[in-house]
């Protein structure tokens, strides 16, 4: 078992995180506290944009879903008349300065989840930098940013706040980072606008979120089945996502028999990675997909997600939007 899979055990199951964990945990909590009173306060300066600033993140290290959630509230504002661009850091990418995506863009540069909510027909900017990233969005002639993952940027000012819960493994044990999984303190929760459950049972005041998909496509885009089409099944099912465990259980409420193989998250995939010896089906996910493409086999499959919220959800982020940013037909 390696450490990250240690302390994973001791922030959503039974075991007491290590002592180590605990005075990390108070240096983590005095320093983001300290951060955020020297944005409160005006020491550190927020860099305000002359569009509306949506910003997507999570308490929790790891996977909640913000990504799909990023997809889905671009593609409805796009929907409403809006042009929508996204900023990300670019995670797993080696660019430094601020680029905005093209086409074709390539994971291993600009980052795995950029470049699949590029795919998607909204402009993306990646950049350490985020509001440097987020002119380049600008000159592009977007109205409205996106944030993905931003919760915790706070140089980057905002008008509306979404956190992604998720809605199984909730918040763990409730300790901030390494003692448990939270990058601030539970009461954070209380400045959002807006809450998104992300499976399981929402609660009050979440707004209910549904990760739905039911089809498997070979990564040369030439070949679709549903899941059920794997039942009974042997194949290898393999997530470089920040939840691994969620993308298994659907695989495997679906019937087919999963051989599982977690990687960290935002892994760089090379072809030996994937060499199982076999003829095996290799099911992967959509993000891990963008990464595999350049030496894909014919039995490899990507499995895509979408996001489902109500429209009361959408409502509610437009209406939040400041004056001026209205809905075009």
């Amino acid at each position: 078992m390696t450490l990250a899979d240690d302390l994973a055990e001791a922030w959503y199951g039974k075991r007491r995180s290590p002592w180590w964990t605990w005075p990390l945990a108070g240096l983590y909590g005095t320093l983001t506290a300290l951060r955020r009173m020297l944005y409160r306060i005006g020491v550190l300066r927020r860099v305000c944009l002359p569009v509306p600033v949506i910003v997507i993140g999570n308490l929790t290290a790891g996977g909640t879903g913000k990504t799909p959630l990023t997809i889905a509230l671009a593609a409805e504002l796009r929907g409403r008349g809006f042009r929508p661009g996204v900023v990300s850091r670019g995670h797993g990418g080696s660019r430094r300065e601020s680029m905005l995506l093209d086409e074709t863009p390539d994971p291993a540069v600009v980052g795995d989840e950029p470049c699949l909510i590029r795919a998607g027909g909204v402009p993306v900017a990646v950049g350490r930098d985020r509001p440097a990233a987020a002119q380049l969005l600008l000159a592009a002639g977007c109205d409205v940013l996106i944030a993905d993952d931003g919760l915790q940027h706070y140089r980057l000012a905002r008008d509306v706040e979404i956190c992604v819960i998720d809605g199984v493994r909730r918040f763990g044990n409730g300790h901030l980072l390494p003692a448990g999984p939270l990058r601030e303190p539970l009461r954070r929760l209380d400045r959002v606008d807006l809450r998104v459950c992300n499976g399981g049972e929402a609660q009050a005041g979440e707004h209910p979120m549904r990760l739905v998909g039911g089809e498997a496509v070979s990564l040369d885009g030439l070949r679709m089945q549903p899941l059920e089409g794997f039942a009974g099944q042997r194949v290898y099912a393999v997530a470089a996502i920040g939840n691994p465990a969620r993308f298994f259980a659907n695989l495997s409420a679906a019937g087919i028999e999963v051989i599982e193989h977690a990687f960290p998250d935002h892994h760089a995939f090379i072809a030996t990675d994937l060499a199982y010896g076999d003829e095996l089906p290799v099911l992967m996910t959509d993000k891990d997909a963008v990464k595999c493409r350049a030496f894909a086999q014919p039995h490899w499959w990507r499995v895509p997600v979408h996001a489902e919220l109500p429209v009361a959800f959408f409502e509610a982020v437009v209406a939040r939007l400041p004056q001026g940013a209205q809905e075009r037909p």
